[in-house]
């Protein structure tokens, strides 16, 4: 977000109209979502902004992520809009304000009812620098299953991200998003087994991955003897994910 004026707002966004953006990162065997935390207060909420008037929604939404993790080209899904009459409260919205020491007028821009075009995106967790935004003291990882409680609807948000991940994981072939370059079976199948929530029978999922013909073997691992290092792989591009 940014503590431009009113004035300003109103000539450069679109009124009632935001985007919010569930940023998932896997990190030692756990799915990561980059949380906000405004400044003096104790408000949590997901990184979002609005919409440009000469801008599309899908670059809203690449704005905001290059905003706050320093990352472009990292794969974006637009899953759900949330307009439901019950997520208007501008309560958190005054005291976010008041903790920037900004004029709080219930005329006010940023007070207005506003509509939340959702996406969730992939990121390798290793490259990704968070930064908050002007309104915000942090930017941070947070463990799926410790999320903080945020603002209005947010935690519903990530509920709804985590479904649609877990539905699109086979369909799209987007886990590997999350990965490094390079990765074991291991690494793979655990990553799988943490965004589905279950354990996976080993030998059933590398039959599986192997039969989709998407894994390229690269090398074996140079920790452990020649004989039990597991073999690296890696993702064959040019397979059809989904968009970006």
């Amino acid at each position: 977000m940014s503590n431009s004026n009113d004035t300003s707002f109103e000539q450069n966004f679109m009124p009632g109209l935001a985007v919010d953006t569930v940023i998932f990162g896997f990190h030692e065997h756990s799915l990561r979502v980059l949380v906000l935390r405004y400044k003096r207060t104790d408000i949590y909420a997901l990184p979002g902004g609005f919409i440009q008037k000469k801008e599309s929604l899908d670059d809203a939404a690449k704005r905001v992520l290059k905003e706050r993790t320093g990352l472009k080209n990292i794969y974006l899904q637009q899953f759900y809009a949330f307009g439901d009459l019950a997520r208007f409260d501008n309560a958190p919205m005054k005291k976010i304000l008041q903790g920037n020491a900004l004029k709080v007028s219930e005329a006010q821009w940023l007070l207005q009812r506003f509509i939340s075009v959702s996406y969730y995106a992939l990121i390798d967790y290793t490259k990704a620098v968070p930064i908050p935004d002007t309104l915000s003291e942090s930017c941070e990882w947070y463990d799926l299953k410790k999320m903080p409680k945020m603002m209005m609807d947010h935690n519903l948000i990530v509920t709804k991200a985590l479904a649609t991940l877990r539905e699109n994981l086979d369909r799209k072939l987007i886990a590997f998003k999350l990965l490094p370059q390079t990765f074991t079976m291991n690494e793979l199948q655990v990553l799988y087994e943490t965004i589905l929530g279950e354990k996976l029978l080993r030998t059933s999922f590398h039959r599986k991955m192997q039969n989709l013909g998407i894994l390229e073997h690269v090398d074996r691992k140079v920790t452990g003897g020649a004989h039990k290092a597991p073999y690296l792989y890696r993702f064959v591009a040019g397979r059809k994910q989904g968009r970006k």
